[in-house]
């Protein structure tokens, strides 16, 4: 899963989802915020996809990702130094 946010674009790709009207957004929303093509674009989001890290819905010839919060949330928890996790558990 660290591996699939070790890449900037992805990055901005889970960025620019969680900011989406609805939370969700499909390849044709992302290449021009990103300046990438499409097929570019549709390797990071199945690299995304398959990590667990986003959810892929079909609607007709379109494909819609969105955020997996237990994923994302799994991931801020490897990223929480133990002090600071041990804080927040006490709460």
């Amino acid at each position: 899963m660290l591996k699939a946010f070790a890449d900037p674009a992805r990055l901005r790709l889970l960025s620019l989802i969680q900011s989406a009207p609805e939370g969700e957004a499909s390849v044709s929303d992302l290449t021009a915020p990103l300046g990438l093509s499409q097929p570019t674009v549709s390797h990071h989001l199945r690299i995304l996809t398959e990590a667990g890290l986003l959810e892929r819905e079909q609607r007709g010839v379109w494909a819609y990702y969105r955020l997996m919060p237990s994923a994302i949330a799994a991931v801020a928890e490897l990223l929480t130094p133990p002090r600071k996790r041990a804080t927040k558990k006490a709460r």
